[in-house]
């Protein structure tokens, strides 16, 4: 059996949430995803890719600017909890004037994200909602969602 172009997948309620039914975050299915290996150096490049989605889903240039800086919070926090050799992984779902983000890492052991820290603080301000996602042992994860703000 083939496995169905990107195209012909099922685009159910996952699409949006970027959550599987059962919470994993191995598999995310997102409609843009970029994947990189866990590195500091490279985050600017899953930064630019969120600021150009943005810029195309009409977002202002001041959304724009606090979702780029939302994800480079974001991966700024979970690289350096990423289990050695393990990849990035930032999936982009745009629907109905949002766009959510969902950004993680595998991690080994009991990795934990602290929300009592400045930069937390900038996550829940930069955007509409930020949630720890740590329901999965094997993975920990961040789920931003920035709206976009109607005339």
């Amino acid at each position: 059996m083939q496995t169905p172009e990107p195209q012909q997948r099922d685009r159910s309620s996952t699409a949006t949430t970027g959550l599987d039914a059962t919470g994993g975050l191995a598999e995310t299915p997102t409609p843009v995803e970029v994947r990189v290996h866990a590195d500091p150096a490279l985050i600017p490049s899953v930064r630019a890719v969120a600021a150009d989605l943005a810029a195309r889903a009409d977002f202002d240039l001041d959304a724009v600017s606090d979702l780029r800086m939302a994800v480079d919070e974001a991966c700024s926090a979970l690289v350096p909890l990423a289990r050695e050799g393990g990849q990035l992984r930032c999936g982009f779902a745009m629907a109905e004037g949002r766009i959510d983000v969902i950004c993680r890492v595998p991690v080994t052991g009991q990795a934990s994200l602290r929300q009592d820290t400045f930069g937390w603080r900038v996550l829940t301000t930069l955007t509409d909602d930020a949630q720890v996602l740590d329901a999965d042992p094997e993975w920990l994860g961040i789920h931003l969602r920035k709206q976009r703000l109607t005339p």
